[in-house]
């Protein structure tokens, strides 16, 4: 058991002895996602792999809220955009573009890159720092502006 499912699961509680319907939904999701990758998987997740769960429902989230601007659903995704915020209790703190800038600028030397073609290299130095603390679309974003074609 990590510290921060542990911490879940206590918010799970202070959230149903309190009648926070809402917030008590969105925790059960996350319980829900970690159980069935530790089902899937036969393991225990560590703290390193529930924040990675959290990201990806992040991700998702916003795809969706994506999704339903562009339909006219401002409703639906007013609650998705509720559901961030409640996930977002649970990430590390997230980064300001400037560190985000700052991070792209080091990768790009320490891995070399000397084109688009070699973005791989430094995407994979900068996916575990950034995990949960960055979007990583707008990571991807800021290192193909940052490497020549």
């Amino acid at each position: 058991m990590t510290l921060l499912l542990d911490r879940i699961k206590d918010d799970m509680k202070v959230a149903m002895k309190g009648g926070e319907k809402f917030r008590l939904g969105v925790i059960r999701l996350i319980l829900s996602a970690v159980k069935q990758i530790e089902v899937d998987e036969r393991i225990a997740l560590d703290t390193e792999r529930v924040i990675v769960v959290l990201d990806k429902m992040l991700k998702q989230r916003r795809e969706s809220i994506r999704q339903y601007r562009d339909a006219k659903r401002e409703d639906l995704a007013e609650v998705e955009e509720a559901e961030i915020v409640v996930l977002q209790d649970y990430l590390p703190q997230a980064l300001t573009e400037v560190e985000i800038d700052a991070m792209v600028q080091t990768a790009v030397v320490e891995s070399g890159a000397a084109s688009i073609k070699e973005m791989g290299k430094v995407m994979a130095l900068l996916k575990s720092p950034m995990q949960g603390r960055a979007d990583m679309a707008l990571v991807s974003a800021k290192i193909k502006a940052a490497l020549p074609v």
